[in-house]
Order: C-alpha cells, then sequence, then structure tokens
C-alpha cells in the first residue's frame, strides 16, 4: 500500500525519532540461482546550497537487471561516505549554527528528499553538524544518527528495475561543498519471469 510522500525538512532538527521498515518482497517458492556477489558505486559530488540544492544521480543496472530475462538484483548492503572538499571533516562557516547532509537511494526518480516510508526508497542516511561554539570554520558536533547508515539487510533487498536513483542535499551552512558515496555489496540472480516482472512493475 502507499503511503504518502512527504517531504524532509531541508534542515532536520525538528525531527521525531521513529521506526520505518523498509519493505522487500518475499521471494518464498522461487527457486534463485545465486551469482558470487561484487560491489556498485556511487558518488553524489559537490553538494551545496540547502534544499535548492537537492542533487541526483542514476545508477544504470542494465548489465545486471533484466526482468523479461527472468535475472534481478538483489542488494545486501549499503555503505556510506561523507566527504567535504580537501578538509575530509566538515566545518560551518558561523559560529552557534548547525547543518545537515541527506541521501536516499530510490528505485524512482524523486525531486526532493521523501522518507523511509515512500515505497520507492531502498536506503537513506543523514549527517547532522552543528557548532555550538563562537568561532567561525569550526565543528563541535556531529553524528549521523537521525538516519542511520551503513544498512545491512537479513535477506537483502530485490531489485527487478533497471536503474535507481542516487539523490542528496546538504546545507548551505558547510564551509565547503559535500561528495557523498556510496557502496553496494549485491548479487545477480533469477527467478521466474512472472515474479520478475511483478516485482518491476512494483518497483516504477
Amino acid at each position: 500500500m502507499d503511503h504518502p510522500k512527504e517531504d524532509r525538512n531541508p534542515l532536520g532538527f525538528s525531527v521525531k525519532m521513529k521506526v520505518s521498515l523498509l519493505y522487500t518482497p518475499s521471494t518464498v517458492g522461487h527457486s534463485m540461482a545465486r551469482s558470487d556477489s561484487f560491489f556498485i558505486r556511487a558518488q553524489l559530488t559537490g553538494l551545496a546550497g540547502g534544499s535548492a540544492g537537492f542533487d541526483t544521480s542514476s545508477l544504470d543496472l542494465g548489465a545486471f537487471v533484466d526482468a523479461l530475462g527472468k535475472t534481478v538484483l538483489r542488494i545486501h548492503n549499503v555503505s556510506v561516505q561523507y566527504t567535504f572538499g580537501a578538509n575530509v571533516v566538515p566545518a560551518l562557516t558561523a559560529g552557534n549554527s548547525e547543518g545537515l547532509v541527506s541521501w536516499q537511494l530510490t528505485t524512482q526518480d524523486q525531486t526532493g528528499m521523501v522518507d523511509a516510508n515512500n515505497r520507492s526508497v531502498i536506503s537513506s542516511g543523514a549527517l547532522v553538524a552543528g557548532n555550538n561554539s563562537a568561532v567561525a570554520n569550526t565543528l563541535t558536533f556531529i553524528t549521523d544518527s537521525i538516519d542511520v547508515a551503513p544498512q545491512h539487510w537479513e535477506n537483502g533487498y530485490l531489485v527487478a528495475v533497471e536503474s535507481l536513483q542516487l539523490a542528496g542535499q546538504a546545507s548551505a551552512t558547510f564551509r565547503d561543498d559535500c561528495d557523498v558515496s556510496i557502496v553496494l555489496e549485491c548479487t545477480v540472480e533469477t527467478m521466474t519471469q512472472a515474479a520478475a516482472m511483478a516485482l518491476a512493475l512494483s518497483q516504477q
């Protein structure tokens, strides 16, 4: 069942903590052959400017996914790295300020950040930074507990669409633009054509 799409607050500091479940369709009853695991890497570069700086990148999965040919991708783990230019670590340009970097991996193209209850979301993460001092270009607090990554699934997340969207944004309060890099541990599997097509349609 679809859930209403809600845009995430670009600064994100009035967020209520809640548990969200990412849905993976059941494959019970479908005999599947699985490849060795491999890794897919993607990156968003130069994130800046708050909500106006929403940026996207497309991941082409055509070499791995073919619903008509009965092959699908299973994502087992998602790891993420945040870097801020040559300085690597973030700093906030003003004293007594805060910033947020957020990213999402989805099966459908989005025009803004969405919550994890959106059925297209595979994975998401966020990094919150704060400068509670009066000193500019420094950092006193940082956490990713607002949207914890990396992410690991007990049985993986099946994907039957031929492209994914990696998207993200960062507050304009950071001194340097942010790059977000992700690494996906994956396998390719086969399933019945009917099951693969049904999964593909559910993710479009």
